[in-house]
C-alpha cells in the first residue's frame, strides 16, 4: 500500500469515527511528513554537521600536507639535478683537458 493510499484510509477511518478535525488532519500529516523525512535520511546514511566539519578539516589539513610533501620533493629533485650537472660538467673538463 502507498503513502497516499495509506493517508486516505486513516481519513476515511477518522472521518467515520466523526473524530476528524483540521487539527487531526494538519498533525497526521506533519506526522507523516517527518517519518518519510526520517527513513529518506536513513537510507541515504547522511552525517551530522560536526563529523561532517571534522572530516572537511582533515582533508583541508591532509592537502596541505601533500603540498608541502610535493616542494620538499621538488627541492631535493632540484639540488640533485644540481649535484649531477655539477659533476657531468666537471668530468666533462677533465675529459676535455685529458684530451688536449
Amino acid at each position: 500500500m502507498t503513502n497516499p493510499e495509506k493517508i486516505l484510509k486513516m481519513l476515511s477511518k477518522l472521518i467515520e469515527t466523526g473524530v476528524l478535525t483540521s487539527q487531526d488532519v494538519a498533525k497526521s500529516f506533519i506526522t507523516s511528513a517527518k517519518f518519510n523525512k526520517e527513513k529518506i535520511a536513513n537510507k541515504l546514511d547522511l552525517v551530522t554537521r560536526e563529523e561532517f566539519d571534522v572530516l572537511k578539516k582533515v582533508i583541508i589539513k591532509q592537502q596541505k600536507e601533500i603540498s608541502n610533501l610535493k616542494k620538499k620533493k621538488i627541492k631535493e629533485v632540484k639540488k640533485s639535478l644540481l649535484a649531477n650537472l655539477l659533476i657531468y660538467s666537471l668530468i666533462r673538463r677533465c675529459c676535455h683537458h685529458a684530451i688536449l
